[in-house]
């Protein structure tokens, strides 16, 4: 399989927030110089998963400096290969970034609080096919286990793309949410080749890859970033798209163009990010201000 390197992306405006903004950390037993060579070199080859997840911590500030550096930035799967075999490391990552209250945001709202919100809402959107599918999948009313539909979470997660569509803009033609969703997760059925696939993407920035029987029965989530997979430890659309997003924060990537409404919504509104830092458009203000609220 053909690697190529990421395009350094700029974002739409100038803003201080976001993923790309780099975070100052103040933590305790970083490795620094031939002390951190080794922790790499020794977490490169371990099997033991425990003592992988602690080495990572201490040379954490060295992956920082990695995916800041214009130079090397994409080297950051190759110098660190156990992102692509060790389940959670970017998930550590982000709480060292931030905290266990930033981290769980999501997981804590979405069920209770923010889907039945978001269910009701897309109600009122003009009824496509696509749509109607997604609403019947959210609200768990579907009839048969059809294999165009996604689970509830999943389902509910792209109603809430399509009440923040991609945005019009630039020299490219505004696409519809319904083509936006392949930006944000894409269906591979069990068995099929990967590599296949991997090799005709044309890179874009990350998004997840489901692998399953069919679309509401997915046995792995993974995260495509620089046409590598890195697993996910999730096992429902809502915890794998929780990992998604931590890890645009984790790698220093921007929002895909077409999905940058949605990812800043989830970012300032859900996971309390950067409010006031980033650029808002004015139909997020909207919806969070007058209608989830």
């Amino acid at each position: 399989m053909k690697t190529s390197r990421r395009p350094i992306k700029k974002s739409i405006s100038p803003q201080s927030g976001g993923p790309t903004h780099r975070r100052k950390t103040d933590l305790d037993h970083q490795l620094v110089g031939d002390a951190c060579k080794e922790a790499i070199s020794f977490v490169v080859h371990s099997p033991n998963e425990k003592q992988i997840y602690q080495k990572m911590k201490e040379v954490f500030q060295y992956h920082q400096e990695l995916v800041y550096s214009p130079d090397r930035s994409t080297d950051v799967l190759i110098v660190l290969p156990r992102f692509l075999d060790v389940k959670g490391l970017a998930n550590q990552d982000f709480l060292l970034m931030f905290d266990d209250e930033t981290s769980s945001k999501l997981l804590e709202k979405w069920d209770t609080v923010l889907k039945p919100k978001v269910i009701q809402l897309a109600k009122s959107l003009i009824t496509t096919t696509d749509l109607r599918h997604l609403l019947k999948s959210a609200e768990k009313r579907t009839e048969n286990d059809i294999e165009t539909n996604w689970d509830n979470y999943m389902s509910s997660l792209l109603l809430l793309l399509h009440l923040l569509p991609p945005p019009a803009g630039g020299k490219r033609t505004k696409i519809s949410a319904s083509d936006a969703v392949g930006r944000l997760v894409h269906f591979h059925k069990s068995f099929c080749s990967i590599e296949d696939h991997l090799d005709r993407s044309h890179g874009r920035q990350p998004y997840l890859h489901a692998v399953g029987r069919r679309r509401s029965k997915i046995d792995n989530y993974y995260i495509v970033v620089d046409k590598r997979l890195v697993p996910c430890q999730a096992t429902s659309g809502l915890c794998a798209f929780d990992e998604l997003f931590k890890a645009h924060f984790v790698f220093n990537l921007t929002y895909d163009d077409t999905l940058v409404n949605f990812y800043t919504f989830v970012q300032t509104t859900i996971y309390n990010i950067d409010v006031g830092k980033t650029r808002e458009a004015p139909s997020m203000i909207e919806l969070r201000t007058k209608r989830l609220n």
